[in-house]
């Protein structure tokens, strides 16, 4: 039985949404949590802004809830497990993979279930409020949670619990996700907005395994396009969005944009681009 999907806001709501996310997105220190919350009130209408004070609130409650400076990175690994995985219950599933909620922070919080990435943040932010040394590790397919410096790092799964990893256990990961094998590269700290991008790849990925929810997959791809730094390519996703969905004017302007971007490096694929608009523009007739 599908899972119901949260109804969209007002388009008023919406931009407000999407105004607030920019600005953030382009502040001197982009806030993870209000981005992801952000992420979660342009899927969810219901999300209004009491409902994301009331989301920074119960990340609060959870960081008050750890012991007081336990130790060192695997001390405070151990001790995010214990709270999160063990006393709440807070992993993820293989059906979590199907629903949208998994993508949207308010959602994870409430369900205690979600995809890797957003029960990391669950992780990264009620720790950070406790003051632990922890950051994002986005290996490839799979991301957890890392404690300490480099020459210390301790890194845990919150999907399994929080369950603290070996060197081994993050080698599988990898290759279980890609094939590939773990490189030193993998394991740096991620950035905030490399992880509000990852979030928009995976809500994106969501909706194109379902074409019904074009809607869904045109606002994840407007909201990446708001980050400081993102693929041109996201512009032709968005012109494609809006063709498919019936705005042939617009999706037809679009592309005619991005051919004049592309036509500087590769004047062939900027005609084959060029062709698409036109053929959108006879969809008007």
């Amino acid at each position: 039985m599908p899972v119901p999907c949260p109804s969209p806001p007002s388009p008023e709501r919406a931009a407000d949404v999407r105004a607030r996310f920019a600005e953030e997105a382009r502040s001197e220190r982009p806030d993870l949590t209000t981005l992801c919350l952000l992420v979660g009130a342009t899927a969810d209408g219901a999300l209004d802004d009491a409902g994301i004070d009331a989301a920074q609130l119960e990340l609060d409650r959870l960081a008050g809830q750890l012991p007081y400076r336990p130790g060192g990175p695997s001390a405070w690994a151990n001790a995010l497990h214990q709270l999160l995985g063990v006393r709440f219950e807070f992993r993820g599933t293989p059906g979590d993979y199907q629903r949208l909620g998994s993508s949207l922070l308010h959602e994870v919080l409430r369900r205690r279930r979600g995809l890797p990435i957003l029960l990391s943040v669950v992780w990264m932010e009620v720790a950070r409020r406790a003051g632990a040394p922890v950051y994002g590790v986005a290996l490839p397919g799979h991301f957890v949670v890392g404690f300490g410096p480099a020459a210390e790092q301790v890194l845990a799964d919150p999907f399994d619990g929080g369950r603290v990893l070996s060197g081994g256990d993050a080698e599988l990961l990898v290759a279980g996700a890609t094939g590939a094998s773990l490189e030193p590269s993998m394991l740096v700290p991620a950035a905030p907005l490399e992880v509000v991008s990852r979030v928009l790849n995976n809500i994106r990925a969501w909706a194109a395994a379902r074409p019904e929810r074009s809607d869904v997959a045109l606002w994840a791809v407007e909201l990446a396009l708001l980050l400081p730094s993102h693929s041109a390519r996201l512009r032709y996703e968005r012109a494609q969005l809006l063709v498919e969905r019936g705005d042939f004017l617009t999706g037809a302007a679009e592309l005619e944009a991005y051919a004049e971007m592309v036509a500087v490096v590769d004047e062939p694929a900027a005609d084959r681009v060029r062709g698409l608009a036109q053929s959108a523009r006879a969809r008007l007739n």
